[in-house]
């Protein structure tokens, strides 16, 4: 973790953004909870277990920010909330499996479309750089209730 961390402040700087203790303190928040899908309200929530003093607009601007420079990207599940998670510019994008009961978000990492992509490059000659998908349905603990 450490050395992603100084990878993202190294990043940063070479962008000219100052590496504040508050965007560290939500960079590690945001390492520590990296297999989770975090809102802007949720780091800040955790931050200011923290930090009490860390505002609501400052994580939102830190986010933005690291959207910006291809830290994190913005995921939007349709349920009207924004989140984020760390973007891997070598790899696909994963997809997501989306509970419609209870919310919950399952990463499936199995890359099926990369045939239909070949395809479509080759019908259409337009170069396809990314995808994203996702599934809405049950998890298995609400379809057991």
């Amino acid at each position: 973790m450490q050395k992603k961390f100084d990878s993202y402040c190294e990043r940063l700087q070479e962008k000219s953004y100052k590496i504040t203790p508050q965007r560290q303190m939500i960079l590690k928040v945001l390492l520590d909870n990296a297999d989770k899908h975090l809102s802007a309200e949720e780091v800040h929530y955790i931050a200011k277990q923290r930090d009490p003093e860390i505002g609501l607009a400052t994580v939102y601007r830190t986010l933005e920010i690291l959207d910006n420079i291809n830290i994190l990207h913005k995921i939007d599940f349709g349920d009207g909330c924004i989140r984020y998670e760390f973007s891997d510019k070598d790899a696909h994008n994963h997809h997501h499996l989306i509970c419609i009961n209870c919310g919950r978000v399952i990463e499936f990492n199995d890359d099926l479309l990369e045939t239909l992509e070949t395809w479509i490059e080759k019908k259409t000659k337009f170069e396809v750089t990314n995808h994203q998908l996702k599934f809405f349905g049950y998890c298995k603990d609400c379809q057991s209730e």
